[in-house]
């Protein structure tokens, strides 16, 4: 059995020092800069772990995740120094930059969620959703077909729309977004090639998005790191990467069952895209503040990454 790409996005958040833009120089790509407690977590066999960790999302329930982290209290928008403000703020902020733009866009392991292409959807006319778990690409053809029992995430496109300040009704923005996604793939992040032979998606894509993904469906640091390796495959030269990412997080809920999660801290989540060949733009961090810590996992913070590939790399 192969391991997921999928799920996530759970709203959460650390800060793990100032927020920081720039590539770090003379990074070494052996990862020994790493805390020596997760290179000593490595899987003796990673395609074991791997498949540990896709049969357990085998019962992943998407809308008890959106529950968790979606509806309030952690999908209330109305404090802007909540984690969902500050999530939708850093990718409107990036876009708003004028650099993150082109034709096509992959969303990776999209789970259950579409927030995290709310800005995105102005810049880029062919997007490509994706997820492991088809009980996830099934929850999002709910939405993007307008169907009864699809999630709500108007109050999500309304903030959106606040930020960017364009005058563009919340209406207009789930509207453009519904006609520029163009598929929902399968995906696998742990293959070489995650979207398989003969992809229906546009490649190399001019952009990719993933949030809470990488992580959440590695057994080790190691595999994190192959797993933003395989995706960057996907990326063009020059292209643009927006990570987005649980810190120091270790489990989280979604339903009845008990998810693992590769913990990471900002220098490894630095460090891991330096050595796929990206040079770091932008990585800020956000502390999920007391109040927002409900339970459902036991994340200290999250990582917003904006990163550019090399040419060459």
């Amino acid at each position: 059995m192969q391991l997921p790409s999928p799920p996530p996005h759970r709203g959460s958040a650390q800060i793990k020092g100032p927020a920081r833009s720039g590539d770090q120089a003379g990074q070494d790509c052996s990862m020994s800069g790493t805390d020596p407690n997760h290179a000593a977590g490595k899987a003796p066999d990673s395609d074991q772990g791997q498949a540990a960790v896709a049969l357990a999302y085998q019962r992943f329930e998407p809308k008890a995740y959106l529950r968790n982290n979606y509806a309030p209290p952690r999908g209330d928008l109305s404090n802007p120094d909540g984690v969902g403000p500050w999530k939708l703020r850093c990718l409107a902020q990036t876009f708003a930059t004028g650099e993150v733009s082109g034709r096509t866009l992959i969303d990776i392991g999209s789970g259950p969620t579409i927030y995290q292409l709310l800005s995105a959807c102005a810049h880029f006319e062919d997007i490509t959703m994706t997820d492991f778990l088809e009980v996830n690409r099934q929850e999002l053809g709910l939405w993007l077909r307008e169907e009864p029992g699809a999630f709500d995430w108007s109050v999500y496109s309304q903030h959106a729309c606040r930020i960017e300040g364009k005058g563009e009704s919340w209406q207009e923005k789930e509207h453009q977004l519904r006609a520029r996604v163009k598929r929902v793939l399968p995906i696998d992040v742990h293959q070489a090639q995650p979207l398989g032979t003969g992809s229906l998606a546009p490649l190399p894509a001019d952009a990719l998005v993933s949030a809470f993904c990488l992580e959440s469906v590695s057994p080790d640091l190691a595999s994190f790191q192959q797993a933003l390796d395989h995706i960057t495959t996907l990326l063009r030269p020059g292209g643009h990467l927006l990570l987005i990412g649980g810190l120091e997080e270790s489990w989280y809920l979604a339903g009845e069952v008990r998810l693992v999660v590769v913990p990471v801290c900002e220098e490894e989540v630095r460090e891991a895209l330096v050595c796929s060949g990206y040079e770091v733009r932008d990585l800020r961090t956000y502390a999920m503040p007391a109040h927002l810590q409900t339970g459902v996992d036991d994340v200290k913070g999250i990582f917003f990454a904006w990163a550019q590939k090399k040419v060459g790399a």
